[in-house]
């Protein structure tokens, strides 16, 4: 499970900002964490005004699991980070650090970069709570702990540019390998789009990092007579699963119907897919399009959320109130807050806007950005505001709303004052 993360010199975050996934309060929705007395968090969302950086918070997550994914295969002499551009952001390195629990024992990974090289990378365990320094890096300079096991290969491969645990990654070392997995297996979604068929084929054929595509339950679903995802055991997520969540959106629909059309001389192949609906009258199929925007934004969703429950790991989801009810918003966070569902503590972090959403959310859950007259994001969460305000009996969304934690958006008193011209004369 993920358990804190901390950025620095990414998009409009230049100072250190940190996501903490912590627990304040205990009930179901939180998890033990085996070496730790605190509990982990299901979900937690971050709520702001326009541009105040809350997007970038998820970048930022979304640019390390990329970066483990990546840098092996496509960094050669240049690191594409995205640094803050204000000020000295260009030309000082970014810094990014996670704390996570893999097979039962806390990590901690932090690693600073600049455009043309790794400045530093280290990767700390705690086993029964004892601090074991597995890697350090300082430019050129590595060292690994004594009976961490063969790390020949690693050297042989690492480049000025390369991360360690991309390295890791590629050969499975044994135990950075599983650390390696867990940074690079998450999948993010941005909703603030109309989601179409084309981007729901193209999520399908050319994959999505870390998680399938929900085309791919309904074309390769495991066998409804193996482990179901629900049960806890380790079967692929199946296709009645999938319909099953599918019909939170729309209850009367029956299927999905995928047609493929092989090439000829004259035309290439070419997949359409609809939903088969039950009426009055039998059963009517609807193509994607005709259906309604939640509807089709919940399809692109069900993919990826059921393989995060499946495996265990965190979905990012920016403005997950896109285009889709707040109703169905909860029915996931309720995906990943429920033992039954979640078995294995799958993480869903999001952004929104929307106050119904934010009434479902606890204290400890919600987080909010502002961004400061020179341009820089800061990140806060709620539990830090004291008083009544932050009261577990407290409508949260309602204090919110009130601007009374700040993170709202403030016209200048000047743009109300600003009158429209006088109508020229006749």
């Amino acid at each position: 499970m993920l358990l804190y993360f901390t950025a620095s010199n990414h998009r409009s975050i230049l100072d250190e900002v940190e996501l903490s996934m912590i627990a304040i309060d205990e009930r179901p929705a939180a998890r033990p964490v085996r070496g730790l007395e605190e509990l982990a968090l299901t979900t937690v969302g971050i709520y702001g005004p326009n541009a105040s950086g809350k997007s970038n918070v998820l970048s930022a997550l979304t640019w390390l699991s990329d970066a483990v994914r990546a840098s092996l295969r496509s960094w050669d002499r240049h690191i594409p980070r995205d640094p803050h551009l204000l000020g000295s952001g260009a030309r000082d390195p970014s810094s990014f650090e996670i704390g996570l629990s893999v097979n039962d024992v806390r990590y901690r990974y932090r690693v600073t970069l600049d455009d043309e090289h790794v400045v530093a990378e280290d990767l700390w365990s705690y086993p029964k709570g004892r601090s074991r320094h597995l890697f350090g890096r300082n430019d050129d300079t590595i060292s690994f702990r004594r009976g961490l096991g063969s790390v020949r290969a690693i050297r042989e491969l690492l480049g000025p540019s390369t991360l360690v645990l991309s390295v890791a990654r590629r050969i499975d070392h044994p135990e950075l390998g599983p650390v390696a997995r867990f940074v690079s297996s998450m999948t993010t979604l941005e909703q603030g789009h109309r989601v179409t068929s084309d981007q729901i084929l193209m999520d399908w054929e050319n994959g999505l990092d870390g998680s399938a595509s929900t085309l791919d339950l309904f074309t390769h679903g495991g066998d409804a007579n193996q482990p179901s995802l629900f049960t806890g055991d380790s079967g692929r997520p199946t296709t009645d699963e999938a319909l099953d969540v599918l019909r939170y959106a729309d209850p009367s629909i029956s299927a999905v119907k995928i047609e493929r059309r092989e090439s000829d001389l004259f035309t290439p192949p070419e997949t359409t897919f609809g939903f088969a609906h039950v009426s009055d009258s039998g059963v009517v199929v609807f193509g994607f399009e005709d259906e309604s925007a939640g509807t089709r934004t919940w399809f692109r969703l069900i993919g990826p959320a059921l393989t995060s429950l499946q495996a265990g790991t965190p979905l990012l989801v920016d403005e997950i109130d896109a285009s889709l009810h707040p109703h169905l918003a909860v029915r996931l966070l309720d995906l990943f807050r429920d033992p039954e569902s979640n078995p294995k503590g799958a993480q869903l972090i999001f952004t929104s806007h929307d106050a119904y959403v934010l009434s479902h959310l606890n204290r400890d859950e919600l987080w909010l950005t502002e961004k400061d007259t020179k341009g820089r994001t800061h990140l806060t969460p709620v539990s830090d505001f004291g008083g009544d305000f932050v009261r577990k009996s407290r409508r949260l969304d309602r204090a919110y709303l009130a601007g009374r934690f700040g993170a709202v958006p403030d016209l200048p008193l000047r743009l109300h004052r600003t009158r429209l011209p006088e109508p020229l004369p006749q």
